[in-house]
């Protein structure tokens, strides 16, 4: 039996807009627009289905988080600058009981010592960071895999 086709929300946080002209060496090229279009082809390759919104407002990240609870089966997410901030968007995060997979572009680990701490990631199932924009296919691969384990 198939399984059935999952609906993914994906949420990009603060400056994500500005992707292919902020920080070109260390965000590359690529625009938000770029990684949207490969994401949709890839879940639709998955047999799942995407939608794709970006915020540069706390708020309303949580707000589309809260609604995502009755019509998404999980979550994809590039919090920004507020994966090192926000208790409350971690707290959206969790409230939603939605499996959650926190992904950056850049190697946090390997930057600013303040950037070494994610208060959002100790509560996704997990993070993939470092990949570029290949952090967000790996992302979604493994948000599919984990809502359609195999049997």
């Amino acid at each position: 039996m198939a399984a059935s086709a999952k609906r993914v929300l994906v949420l990009n946080g603060p400056n994500l807009n500005l992707l292919g002209t902020r920080e070109p060496d260390v965000y590359g090229t690529t625009t938000l627009d770029d990684i949207e279009l490969s994401l949709r082809d890839l879940a639709k390759d998955l047999g799942a289905t995407i939608e794709c919104r970006q915020s540069n407002q706390e708020g309303q990240l949580i707000d589309w988080l809260h609604d995502a609870r009755d019509s998404f089966d999980g979550v994809v997410i590039n919090p920004g600058g507020l994966t090192h901030t926000s208790v409350s968007l971690r707290d959206g995060i969790s409230a939603t009981g939605l499996p959650t997979v926190e992904v950056h572009i850049s190697n946090t680990q390997a930057r600013e010592s303040f950037r070494h701490q994610s208060v959002t990631a100790a509560v996704c199932i997990g993070s993939v960071i470092g990949f570029g924009k290949n952090s967000y296919v790996l992302g979604l691969r493994a948000l599919i895999d984990y809502l359609n384990p195999a049997g």
